[in-house]
């Protein structure tokens, strides 16, 4: 049994809905995508009262389950006007599982800026956000582990969010208290700030009830073996998520000064600096940490703790996307430079995906040069002031392409293509199209999948197989980079959610949930608006060949969903129907 908190922010009553079994389990991206349907939010306005924020942590919360304890947060999209679930790691999916809590959702405003506050014991409570207006969440969350003790998890609405920024996330503190675990994409901090929540503090506690604990643990005890057995495990463990920057460097597809280029360095010149490679042997030489938890007990450790030259941490973590979005696409080469600008970012709330796509199309602009550190530095100094051009960049890549008039802007849905030019990681490129959630690659990623000699069909099958997975791993709230275990071992995982929630699912539920779950997603957008032309790319991906391939996309939007329609109606879930009885 779990209790799923109903808040109105501007009565501050609260409704209390106690759930169990199949309730808990089909939660996060499902959950969300189900709710709005249901509550028939497709038209709203995204900065709007009428527009929930939902925070619904998984099946496992609370749990020692490794990488089982991931947090989505949805709305409307304020950035693409559809549908949105931004996820994150961090401890706020394991503290509301601790308390016994699936997750919570904010209705309406607050008239004024509010902490709100949700104990193990006793009543929630709303107190005055003054303290904390204005500053930067590191800071923030200083005063409120001061205020609130550190037997607590936080989640922060950034000054940017405060306002309504659309590049805004929300921060979540990381095991050490870091605020820098961000539900990053689709301006879900903008709506937080549009409610006038400055943050939610959450007690820690000990592990939940569960229908079977002894069963679930031993479920945790093979995934466990599984996950140290794999090598895809082992190198994330050894290299981070930097290890993709080789490889997509080494297939072209990495971008580079505004999706012009598909390499920064030729193989001949050493490691890419920006990859995997080269960030783990400088940061052990200077005593960094390789490999760290971005949640308690996950046994990936795929983030990192990176230092200077003195040993002095300057960012946690850095990844590739911003490594690729920051780093490459602005043309700067030294990890340095990435860190310092990361963290900044971090400090922010702010999506380092969104915030290099940004800055790429602004020296596109000419506004500033390719590989100035000091120009995206100050661009940041301005997003953090809020001052007349700190707000036009803070609407993100499309309405900075537009302002300054920039014909080569790399978005989908309006929101800032991730770190893989899709003339060449072709199938992540077709998730990024047809994703309901604006182009992101976590919607269904494979950047190693060979494209050569397939057709549109072959590949959109393997993009709607990998984005079925990916979503069904967000209904659960297990992070995507256990795939190489987790989408090979469906019978474990739903044995296990059997064991943790009392239910009686057989393996292909994994499957079928996550195909659920695109189908209401896919509705949502058709009802808000969207048609097959907002799944385009922008025409420069298929004129322009990229080097070194000279690779152009190949895919259109009209032919890829053509496939896709076909594939899911085969499947049993036809899209443009109305899912939200699945």
């Amino acid at each position: 049994m779990r209790r799923f908190l109903h808040i109105n922010l501007k009565d501050r009553s609260i409704r209390t809905e106690e759930i169990e079994g199949e309730a808990i389990v089909r939660g996060g991206r499902w959950l969300i995508a189900k709710t709005l349907l249901e509550q028939g939010k497709a038209k709203v306005d995204p900065l709007s009262p009428d527009n929930p924020l939902i925070f619904s942590a998984g099946a496992f919360a609370g749990s020692n389950f490794s990488n089982g304890n991931r947090l989505s947060v949805g709305c409307k999209s304020p950035l693409t006007g559809g549908i949105k679930e931004s996820n994150a790691g961090g401890t706020f999916a394991f503290a509301l599982g601790q308390i016994e809590i699936a997750g919570l959702t904010l209705y309406d405003a607050s008239d004024e800026w509010v902490v709100i506050r949700i104990p193990k014991e006793g009543d929630i409570t709303f107190k005055s956000a003054e303290p904390y207006m204005g500053k930067g969440n590191m800071e923030a969350a200083q005063l409120l582990f001061e205020k609130y003790g550190e037997k607590v998890s936080l989640g922060i609405c950034g000054p940017v969010g405060e306002y309504l920024g659309l590049m805004a996330g929300i921060a979540f503190t990381d095991p050490e208290g870091r605020p820098v675990r961000i539900a990053a994409r689709g301006g879900v901090g903008a709506v937080m700030g549009s409610k006038k929540v400055k943050a939610i503090v959450v007690d820690r506690d000990k592990m939940p009830t569960f229908h079977d604990r002894k069963a679930l643990m031993g479920s945790v005890r093979e995934y466990g073996k599984r996950l140290s057995a794999d090598p895809a495990i082992e190198a994330f463990q050894k290299f981070g998520t930097a290890m993709v920057g080789d490889l997509t460097n080494q297939i072209g597809g990495l971008p580079t000064r505004n999706f012009s280029a598909g390499r920064l360095t030729e193989s001949d010149e050493g490691p890419l600096k920006l990859g995997g490679t080269y960030i783990r042997d400088r940061n052990l030489a200077r005593g960094g940490e390789t490999t760290h938890a971005c949640m308690p007990g996950c046994m990936i450790k795929c983030s990192n703790i990176y230092v200077d030259e003195n040993g002095k941490e300057m960012v946690s973590p850095l990844e590739y996307e911003t490594l690729g979005l920051m780093g490459s696409n602005c043309g700067l080469t030294d990890p340095d430079d990435v860190a310092y600008l990361n963290n900044i970012a971090n400090d922010l709330g702010i999506d380092t995906i969104e915030v290099g796509a940004t800055l790429g199309v602004l020296m596109e602009a000419g506004e500033g040069k390719f590989g100035d550190p000091g120009f995206m530095e100050q661009a940041l100094e301005d997003i953090r002031a809020g001052n007349e051009r700190g707000r036009i960049l803070a609407q993100g890549t499309a309405r900075v392409g537009d302002h300054y008039k920039v014909a080569r802007v790399p978005v989908v849905k309006k929101q800032g293509i991730s770190a893989y030019d899709p003339r060449v990681v072709e199938v992540t490129g077709i998730s990024m199209m047809v994703t309901a959630q604006g182009a992101d690659h976590t919607t269904g990623n494979i950047p190693g999948y060979d494209c050569v000699g397939k057709s549109t069909e072959e590949l959109t099958a393997a993009s709607l197989e990998i984005q079925s997975l990916c979503a069904a791993a967000d209904s659960i709230g297990i992070c995507l980079f256990g795939r190489s275990v987790t989408n090979e071992s469906a019978d474990l995982i739903v044995g296990a959610l059997n064991n943790a929630q009392g239910t009686n699912y057989d393996a292909e539920f994994f499957k079928r949930m996550g195909r659920e779950a695109l189908a209401m997603e896919w509705e949502f957008n058709r009802q808000a608006g969207f048609t097959e032309e907002d799944d385009e790319f922008p025409e420069f991906f298929f004129t322009e060949p990229l080097a070194p391939s000279n690779k152009t996309q190949r895919h259109r939007a009209a032919e890829v969903n053509k496939h896709l329609h076909a594939q899911m109606a085969e499947l049993g879930n036809p899209v443009g129907e109305d899912k939200t009885a699945a």
